[in-house]
């Protein structure tokens, strides 16, 4: 088939390409209903990337993704549909997106604040308000 696109995002400004020489794909039998031929089609399929020896990520992209993979391998299994071809594109889809995600960049860390002046007195007032609604319930006494 041919070469993997990946679109462009965060942490891959130009998108990327993986030629298809470096995706692995096998076919089997796909579990679940599908016909007279679900026993005789090869639908299911299974496409794996190998990080380790991919020419196509930087060794920056390359640490990122293996943060997400530490075992170097992505595998993709795919049987949802009853053909081959549409398992095929959904398997390669699915990599796609896992690929731009794991090579995004950690969003920037959060930065404490403080409360403002204004929001401690309204959370004050409400308490106070709160308390006083909760002190009406209690016995009437003449």
């Amino acid at each position: 088939m041919r070469d993997l696109h990946v679109a462009a995002g965060p942490g891959l400004p130009d998108g990327l390409v993986v030629p298809s020489g470096e995706l692995v794909e096998r076919f089997s039998r796909s579990p679940g209903p599908g016909g007279q031929s679900v026993n005789t089609t090869d639908s299911r399929v299974e496409l794996e990337y190998d990080l380790r020896t991919s020419e196509v990520l930087n060794a920056g992209q390359r640490a990122r993704a293996l943060r997400r993979w530490p075992a170097g391998k992505v595998t993709i299994a795919a049987s949802e549909h009853r053909s081959q071809h549409r398992n095929r594109v959904a398997a390669r889809e699915r990599l796609a997106d896992l690929l731009r995600e794991a090579l995004a960049p950690p969003p920037p860390p959060r930065r404490a604040t403080k409360p403002t002046r204004g929001s401690k007195e309204r959370r004050l007032r409400t308490k106070k308000a709160r308390g006083q609604t909760k002190a009406l319930r209690g016995r009437v006494t003449e």
